[in-house]
């Protein structure tokens, strides 16, 4: 309960900022993207104030995006063990953050910052400062990360986001999905990358098609970029009337793209589509694949976001 008694939502407080038509909830546990509306259309398959973020919904992702191989790896010396959160096939998923509480920095009506840190313990023995500022215009809206090592010595980083996307069909067979890449990765029985692979029939999404009967839990790289750097993926309805694209600085080397086959309860299957970008790929933390290394005193700043 907040102090005058009443029960707060299960995400915690709920910070909202608006423009030109655009609306966006962005809360406290996880500083997580709850719901975007353009013209009162939902943007995301989101989730309401009265619920929990199942599924990984809007959440951020960081000290590592996706999986973790038994929740265990080595850095500079020292080690890590996390939890095995995904314990039917003894992962650590999705870092450490996603359920804690994230404090206003700053809040306008336009713009939204949230600041949590993350101590030392025993899956991640080093401390960082974490920033994501939520940004809305006419165009959509922008997503800065910063994370600053606090430690005194070097420590490693990724992060990636989670949010899925609807363009108003009732399920999303119909969306026509652009992903610019030229490789995915490859996965073994427990998910995790086992090699890299030029995109085929399934995963060949480069000319933009329908969805159809494709089911996707694949990790992009090798993106296609304008000459500013910036990746594009695409959403959108057969009919033209409405297309959502989501943007990555080149901070973001992959993209995750999941279609939620199996996503509980099965009414949730495949409502929406989760387009994820990561720095860098599942297990990236033991295997040291573009993991960002953090000096003492540096920090790292990527963007990506969502035009309409």
């Amino acid at each position: 309960m907040d102090a005058t008694g009443v029960a707060a939502p299960p995400s915690g407080a709920q910070h909202r900022i608006s423009a030109e038509g655009h609306e966006v909830v962005v809360t406290e546990v996880g500083a997580t993207l709850r719901s975007f509306t353009s013209g009162g259309a939902a943007v995301l398959d989101g989730f309401d104030v009265g619920e929990w973020s199942e599924a990984g919904r809007g959440q951020v992702l960081a000290p590592w995006p996706n999986r973790l191989q038994d929740g265990a790896y080595s850095f500079e010396g020292r080690s890590g063990q996390a939890a095995l959160n995904e314990p039917e096939l003894g992962n650590a998923i999705h870092g450490l953050v996603r359920w804690t509480p994230w404090l206003v920095d700053t809040l306008g009506e336009r713009a939204v910052t949230l600041r949590t840190v993350i101590h030392p313990q025993p899956g991640y023995p080093w401390q960082l400062v974490l920033l994501a500022s939520y940004a809305l215009s006419g165009e959509g809206l922008s997503v800065t990360t910063e994370a600053t090592n606090v430690s005194d010595t070097l420590a490693p980083f990724g992060i990636g986001f989670h949010p899925y996307f609807t363009v108003g069909t009732d399920v999303i067979d119909d969306a026509i999905l652009t992903v610019p890449a030229a490789t995915t990765l490859s996965v073994d029985e427990r998910s995790l990358p086992s090699g890299r692979e030029p995109v085929g029939a399934v995963t060949d999404f480069r000319a933009g098609r329908a969805i159809a009967d494709a089911k996707l839990d694949s990790a992009f790289t090798d993106l296609e970029r304008d000459t500013e750097g910036i990746a594009r993926v695409r959403l959108a309805r057969e009919d033209g009337e409405r297309e959502t694209t989501v943007w990555m600085d080149p901070s973001f080397r992959y993209v995750q793209v999941y279609t939620g086959d199996t996503l509980q309860p099965e009414e949730r299957r495949r409502r929406g589509v989760a387009i994820e970008p990561m720095t860098c790929p599942a297990n990236a933390l033991r295997t040291g694949e573009d993991v960002i290394r953090l000096a003492p005193g540096a920090s790292w700043r990527g963007s990506w976001g969502i035009e309409l």
